[in-house]
């Protein structure tokens, strides 16, 4: 492992795993990992549900990590892997959190309150694809209540957090293995902080909002069709 994202999801996670790709540190897992192979889930619900913490095993193959749930554990990922680099992706706070509340807090909370059509696909998905049928019970266990306290509904709670993650990261982890980063500041923070080149491609800027609103749908059917 050589770099650790210990931003929150919604901090532009996506286009840095592309850049990191780009930079040479790939594969690099993302929560997108998850929902490609739902095999993950159940590994992280062990990790959340306190069964086991065995990240050589989670993480074999992948040169970095970054979004949730990996984020979430920021701490004991820096302690477990002492030579890699910290990166704390932030945004505006007030914009981080109506892309968050209006994607993955808006799907989590509607688990509580499922229209008939939802328990239908659910119902389809726990037959065909039970590991992935778990993710609503991963998400709690691991970011919602871990991170949250389960008070994903309450934006003043939710945004006390927020300010109090990054000062945390910024207090722990020591300057020279910290960046903390915007995606729209691009290659040139980036890659001195890593000591690469800049490549000769532009930085890229992934839609994280609408892609997190395309997939889903998409990813579901695929569950119910191919049973994976």
């Amino acid at each position: 492992m050589k770099v650790i994202g210990a931003g929150f999801g919604r901090t532009g996670t996506r286009s840095l795993k592309a850049a990191l790709e780009i930079l040479g540190y790939g594969p690099c897992y993302h929560m997108s990992t998850i929902i490609a192979e739902p095999y993950r889930v159940r590994q992280w619900l062990d990790v959340g549900e306190g069964r086991s913490r065995d990240w050589d095993t989670l993480f074999t193959g992948f040169r970095s990590a970054l979004d949730w749930p990996a984020s979430a554990y920021w701490r004991e990922l820096a302690e477990h892997y002492p030579q890699a680099k910290v990166v704390l992706t932030v945004r505006d706070p007030a914009r981080w959190y109506d892309s968050v509340s209006e994607t993955i807090f808006r799907s989590a909370l509607q688990e509580r309150r499922l229209p008939l059509r939802r328990r239908v696909t659910r119902w389809l998905v726990t037959r065909r694809a039970p590991d992935f049928a778990l993710y609503p019970r991963m998400a709690r266990a691991t970011v919602m209540d871990r991170v949250f306290g389960g008070r994903i509904d309450d934006r003043d709670h939710v945004l006390d957090v927020y300010e109090r993650h990054a000062a945390e990261v910024r207090a722990v982890i020591p300057a020279e293995r910290l960046l903390v980063f915007e995606v729209r500041d691009g290659w040139e923070p980036l890659c001195a902080f890593l000591g690469v080149p800049v490549p000769e491609v532009p930085f890229p800027q992934v839609n994280e909002r609408a892609a997190f609103r395309a997939k889903r749908p998409r990813r579901l059917l695929q569950l119910i069709v191919r049973g994976r």
